[in-house]
């Protein structure tokens, strides 16, 4: 099998991190949180088509490019524990800068355990719950993407509406051990 690729691209007024994770050489992608900017996202995939949306979690810094990015074929997803705030700016926080964001594709939900298949890498759902009720990190091979769960120096507020700094605590604990086993890709 070859390599997993996984390239870089922060997005947004918040500067998100979105990832595009493919095989080297694939004729298609996985975007991970693409939070706005879907233009320079289409050009960092690089032609490729695109058969999945994976959400860690319904903020609106990390679903803003989401219906602009949405193909025929492709899949969005998302823990059912924050399908809601794709349709609900009170919810998402968009709200909170005045911005009506909102999400029209239907998306797949997924919970503890499960497994996406897309762009021949298998994805498999960590529920990190503490930043929003569904906080969830994707594991692939030897890569950990975090969303808000997690950053380089510190994780996600608990502030927000659905927010758990208790949550967090265990998500947090969840996880230690497995930041020296992973590369850890983080949302911010």
């Amino acid at each position: 099998m070859t390599a997993l690729r996984v390239r870089t691209v922060p997005v947004g007024l918040l500067g998100t991190n979105c990832y595009i994770v493919s095989r080297e050489g694939g004729t298609s992608c996985a975007v991970i949180d693409p939070g706005d900017d879907a233009g320079r996202i289409l050009t960092a995939a690089e032609g490729m088509r695109i058969d999945a949306i994976l959400l860690t979690h319904g903020h609106f810094d990390h679903i803003m490019a989401v219906d602009e990015l949405m193909q025929p074929g492709t899949k969005l997803y998302i823990h059912e524990s924050d399908e809601a705030m794709l349709r609900d700016p009170a919810l998402n926080a968009g709200a909170m800068i005045g911005r009506r964001v909102t999400v029209s594709a239907k998306a797949d939900t997924v919970h503890e355990g499960s497994v996406i298949k897309a762009a021949d890498v298998a994805f498999t759902v960590l529920h990190t719950p503490g930043h929003t009720p569904g906080s969830c990190c994707y594991q692939a091979e030897d890569v950990l993407f975090t969303g808000d769960t997690l950053f380089h120096n510190g994780y996600g507020r608990t502030d927000l509406p659905g927010g758990s700094e208790k949550q967090m605590r265990a998500s947090l604990m969840r996880l230690a051990p497995l930041a020296n086993q992973y590369e850890v890709c983080p949302g911010h």
